[in-house]
């Protein structure tokens, strides 16, 4: 390589990074975001430590539809205090950086999944004389849920408002959801405005990888 030509490759090489960094930026905030999965609450279609995509283009209220899995900022205080940033500073600037380009998540933004149950106007009860969980009346099947769990173990009955929806995990037996915050003041409803996307695949790790199904019994 000439002087020259190594010159311009140098020079090139800033606005190369910036173009990167601008163009995760749009995807991150646009587009798909990605995120850990850190329980086992959503066992068996999510595992610890997996790594799922979100896909946040159509994230509007009218789109978020009974069964699909969906990621959302804690509306109150569902979860503990954020974790801190790692106390080594080399690696806490590392972190840092994937959390400004939406590798990591920002740890002072919490956020949970879980799959979504009811959507506005849905009367949500649990549980019938078959121990299903009910939708307006109609028993729905859930072949999702955590071989050996029940449908619930806390029965309730509880109607969606507008603007909202009622979520749980699919491995019952270890997700504090909606039927645990029913004291808080969005009465165990996650607002719309919190949904981050919908999860459509896990990328991480490879023996996982695959898309993440919708799934509802009552259409």
């Amino acid at each position: 390589m000439s002087p020259k030509a190594k010159g311009t490759s140098l020079r090139e090489l800033p606005i190369l990074l910036v173009s990167a960094l601008v163009l995760s930026i749009i995807v991150k905030t646009f587009l798909v975001q990605f995120f850990y999965i850190p329980s086992g609450s959503m066992e068996n279609t999510l595992q610890i430590n997996d790594r799922v995509a979100v896909n946040k283009l159509p994230i509007i209220g009218k789109s978020i539809g009974r069964g699909d899995v969906v990621v959302f900022r804690d509306p109150d205080n569902w979860l503990p205090e954020p974790y801190e940033i790692d106390g080594n500073k080399y690696l806490a600037k590392v972190k840092e950086g994937l959390v400004a380009v939406g590798v990591l998540p920002n740890p002072a933004k919490q956020y949970l999944v879980k799959r979504v149950i009811g959507v506005a106007g849905d009367k949500v009860e649990c549980c019938s004389k078959g121990k299903k969980l009910m939708i307006n009346g109609v028993e729905i099947k859930e072949p999702y849920i955590f071989s050996g769990n029940s449908a619930s173990d806390t029965n309730f009955n509880v109607t969606v408002p507008e603007g909202k929806i009622w979520v749980m995990g699919d491995h019952r037996a270890a997700s504090a959801d909606s039927r645990f915050h029913q004291e808080d003041i969005n009465k165990g409803m996650v607002p719309t405005s919190k949904v981050t996307g919908k999860v459509v695949g896990i990328i991480w790790p490879i023996k996982n990888l695959g898309f993440v199904s919708s799934y509802s019994s009552l259409k």
